[in-house]
């Protein structure tokens, strides 16, 4: 199993030394996965209309061999496109379901993938990700950051859930 490689990419807000990365890293190590984070500079006139083809070239640049999953959180759902064109595995959290991009790309993958999100995210639709993939984590009130309102022991607990079903999918 060392040869099975999995590349983090981060959120344009949210780097991969953040919980979620922290977590679901800990998860893929103990599945068998060595672990590749990416850390990035977001250009200042970046821009989600035309910032496609720079994810895409600054996830392709990290591909090693034995590459079989990517991570990827909110910005980083537009490497989607790649995972379809090298026929990766992934694990989306937050993705960017509001960009026809990357659904188009979800569309046409032939490996698995997951989708997580919120219901209080403005980027998530939980009925175009049911369409998309049975393997779907939905966390009622969540915002982008996957946070829930009250004690912060619920956010905990949304944490947890994305953990489990990460671990189920790479199983």
């Amino acid at each position: 199993m060392a040869d099975r490689r999995a590349v983090l990419i981060p959120g344009g807000g949210y780097d991969t030394r953040y919980p979620l990365f922290l977590y679901l890293g800990e998860a893929l190590r103990r599945a068998g996965f060595r672990l590749h984070g990416i850390s990035w500079q977001v250009p200042e006139d970046f821009s989600l209309d035309t910032g496609g083809p720079w994810v895409y070239d600054q996830v392709a640049a990290t591909l090693g061999e034995g590459t079989q999953l990517l991570v990827g959180k909110s910005l980083g759902s537009l490497a989607a496109p790649l995972a379809a064109d090298r026929g990766l595995a992934a694990v989306w959290l937050t993705p960017l379901l509001h960009r026809n991009e990357v659904v188009e790309a979800l569309r046409r993958a032939t490996a698995p993938f997951v989708l997580v999100g919120g219901t209080a995210d403005p980027s998530w639709d939980g009925a175009v990700a049911r369409r998309l993939t049975r393997y779907v984590l939905e966390i009622p009130e969540a915002d982008h950051a996957l946070m829930v309102p009250g004690p912060l022991a619920r956010s905990a607990e949304a944490l947890g859930r994305v953990c489990t079903a990460v671990e189920d999918f790479v199983r």
